[in-house]
């Protein structure tokens, strides 16, 4: 019975942290966040087209293209707009 119940734990946090390597969360409090326009007004100074800036697990995710003509999509922290993870793809 111990056997099993330590592997339902071990288990469960396994999934937590391959769910956490998969997506990252940010962490920043909402009152340090910096507005969408100005990740939009820093992305088009570096020559991307941007489509869409959401919100989501705290981050802001960016789909656009970059001056290159690459398609992208791109998580950044709110608070320093630092590029966290970034998705290309070529057309």
């Amino acid at each position: 019975m111990r056997a099993s119940r330590s592997i339902i734990i071990l288990a469960s946090l396994l999934g937590t942290v391959a769910t956490a390597a998969a997506s990252p969360r940010c962490k920043a409090a909402l009152e340090t966040w910096q507005p969408r326009q100005a990740l939009e007004d820093k992305l088009k100074a570096e020559g991307w087209q941007i489509r869409r800036i959401k919100t989501d697990d705290g981050c802001y995710k960016v789909e656009g293209t970059r001056q290159d003509g690459r398609r992208v999509k791109a998580t950044f922290e709110p608070d320093t707009l630092t590029l966290i993870r970034e998705k290309t793809r070529d057309d």
